[in-house]
């Protein structure tokens, strides 16, 4: 990408030569005839005849000034930057105002091999030349502050010690841009390997790894026929429950423009046949890169057009996708994450509330650097941080993957002592930069009667807003399910289907010792029929209080829509309390939290004539009541069913 910038530059600044200067800088017709002959060299790609005759011309007037600028564009598709470097500047030593881009061109190579100070130096001359115009001016102001940023960067380090994840992951061939599920125990990355064995035409596959018992990652195996074609497919993602792959293709017979975004579903018999996911997301443009949350909703990508003027727009947009399954229109992220340069490889980490991407548009190291946003209060996303140096250095950093647990990031690099290429490493992330902590919920849905698997909704709700951070359903035929669990939160966890009692589970995240493991659990749905009880897990006082917390409120629309959905069912709501305390107090306390639910039913339409409420005191206990644990238990509020048809 930074070599093509450059020659695009420099092509637009012996294009303007030669509009600006009709005649040469030289008289010497000896030099202007050597000169003539390399452009001929040059324009037939024979550079290194051209670069021959281009020195002849400058050793018999090294006061000609054209051939500078040629030889520079030479060097730079060559990538000898610091040829070109030396080439310009001699060419600005002999007129800095020959050409006035000169010094911002110069600047731009000296920032993409690091050289901080002698850019900002430069950039600075290039604001001081009288023909300085736009976009230069603001282009070279915006790089003098990452210039400052760079110099500072490198004298204050970030921790960062990458490791080869080893030769089950990587081959001799390019691996990058893997993707993790929720448990981080499944990794999809794609692979540039030949066509055939000892062919040189490449393509792009997806493979998979399963991480072992051992920690380690498993031999790595091709993904299959279903996913793989012979064309390229890159940059997957996978949902949280590894259920849903998103990925980009290219030039492909249903595409809608030069690169879509494809999805395939995980099945009992393997992944389907990827489907386009058709407009509004894909269109005429390019789009590439998806990410998608862990909320189940959203989905994540780049968009990239071409102006009016021809210059790309390269942003980050999201789309959230209906209870019908339909995407609406995509929206940019806001002017803190896109720039008038490039965004690009976006993701979003499974606390949903971190952001990660690459862009050259923001203060950084030069070129496409790593930078997380977090999600404020108010849904917006705060200003982008930088992840440091040497994270970030001159050379384009292409994307980041944070594991679940926030402590380990993944990227590819062709650093010395690889296997070949393009290599997966980890390192650990260093603390200022990770995202919030995770846990996750993962469980099996089954007839508690006779242990079908089923397949049902379920909601994880944020208990604090009211609000279901997660809507989703257990897979059809496993009864499998997994959702992200993020750090400084109270969670309702609700699983309904049809025909049976819904099943509440509750789940505090407020402190890091909550999300050290997973929760794993076995939900049993019972028919709703005569005799079947909920415990409201997620019905909430005051300690010797009867006033329903506000917290309470999504349990009880729960069970509100649940009693308008079946008509024919009546209840009794039941208070219950531990063996602590005075026998009388707790008979009472029950019997006015059960008042307390069956007057909140009522409010919202449920008839009286279809529920009853009683307080039990400490007579019906579950548990012991020797233990905190056993008592919390005991102290519940739950509904049976006394009447069914």
């Amino acid at each position: 990408m930074k070599t093509i910038t450059i020659i695009i530059l420099i092509l637009t600044t012996l294009s303007g030569l030669l509009i600006a200067q009709p005649k040469y800088s030289t008289t010497n017709k000896w030099a202007i005839r050597n000169y003539e002959s390399g452009l001929s060299h040059y324009n037939q790609y024979q550079n290194e005849k051209a670069k021959e005759e281009l020195l002849r011309a400058i050793e018999k007037d090294p006061a000609f000034i054209e051939p500078y600028f040629v030889i520079a564009n030479i060097c730079v598709e060559g990538k000898n930057y610091q040829c070109a470097i030396e080439q310009y500047r001699k060419a600005v030593q002999i007129n800095p105002n020959f050409f006035p881009n000169a010094y911002h061109l110069l600047a731009n190579i000296e920032m993409n091999v690091g050289q901080y100070a002698e850019a900002k130096e430069h950039y600075e001359m290039y604001l001081k030349v009288p023909g300085a115009k736009e976009p230069f001016i603001e282009k070279s102001r915006n790089r003098i502050v990452s210039c400052e940023f760079a110099l500072k960067a490198i004298l204050s380090p970030v921790p960062f010690q990458p490791e080869n994840l080893g030769s089950n992951i990587n081959s001799q061939y390019d691996e990058y841009f893997p993707t993790l599920t929720i448990d981080d125990l499944t990794m999809f990355f794609t692979r540039n390997r030949p066509e055939t064995e000892g062919s040189k035409r490449f393509h792009e596959d997806f493979y998979i790894s399963q991480r072992g018992k051992d920690g380690k990652w498993n031999q790595s195996v091709n993904a299959g026929s279903q996913l793989n074609t012979t064309g390229n497919e890159g940059v997957p993602n996978l949902s949280h429950d590894g259920k849903l792959l998103f990925f980009a293709a290219c030039h492909r017979p249903d595409g809608k423009g030069s690169c879509d975004i494809y999805y395939s579903r995980l099945k009992k018999e393997g992944w389907t046949r990827p489907i386009n996911l058709g407009s509004p997301i894909n269109t005429g443009a390019w789009e590439s890169q998806p990410s998608f949350a862990s909320d189940g909703r959203t989905l994540y990508f780049i968009r990239g057009t071409i102006t009016g003027s021809g210059t790309r727009e390269q942003d980050i947009y999201y789309s959230v996708i209906s209870d019908e399954g339909r995407w609406s229109d995509p929206v940019k992220l806001g002017p803190h994450i896109n720039t008038s340069d490039e965004e690009e490889f976006v993701f979003i980490h499974q606390d949903n509330q971190t952001l990660y991407f690459s862009s050259d548009g923001h203060p950084g190291m030069g070129g496409l650097d790593i930078y997380v946003s977090r999600r404020k209060p108010d849904g917006t996303w705060g200003k982008p941080e930088n992840l440091g140096y040497p994270i970030n250095t001159f050379r384009d950093e292409r994307g980041l993957l944070v594991a679940p647990k926030g402590d380990v990031a993944y990227i590819s690099s062709d650093r010395e002592g690889g296997f070949g290429g393009l290599d997966l490493y980890k390192f650990e992330l260093h603390k200022d930069v990770r995202p919030m902590m995770i846990s996750y919920v993962k469980g099996i849905v089954t007839d508690a009667n006779n242990g079908q698997l089923l397949e049902a909704g379920f909601e994880i709700i944020d208990l604090a807003s009211g609000e279901a951070v997660i809507r989703s359903s257990s897979e059809r035929g496993t009864g499998e399910f997994i959702a992200s669990l993020t750090a400084g939160k109270d969670y309702a966890l609700n699983v309904s289907k049809e025909g049976y009692l819904f099943y509440s589970e509750h789940f505090s995240c407020k402190n890091p010792a909550d999300l050290k493991n997973a929760y794993l659990l076995d939900v049993k749905l019972s028919k709703a029929e005569t005799g079947g009880k909920v415990v409201l897990k997620n019905v909430f006082f005051d300690t010797n209080l009867f006033v329903l917390k506000q917290e309470s409120f999504p349990e009880l629309n729960k069970l509100v829509s649940f009693m308008k959905s079946n008509q024919a069912i009546n209840i009794e709501i039941s208070g219950h309390t531990d063996s602590t305390g005075d026998k009388n107090k707790n008979q009472l306390l029950s019997e006015n939290r059960a008042k307390a639910v069956y007057d909140y039913l009522q409010s919202k339409g449920v008839s009286a004539s279809r529920m009853t409420f009683a307080g039990y005191g400490d007579t019906k206990p579950v548990s012991v009541n020797d233990t905190e644990e056993g008592r919390a238990l005991n102290r519940r509020t739950e509904f049976l069913i006394t009447k069914a048809k």
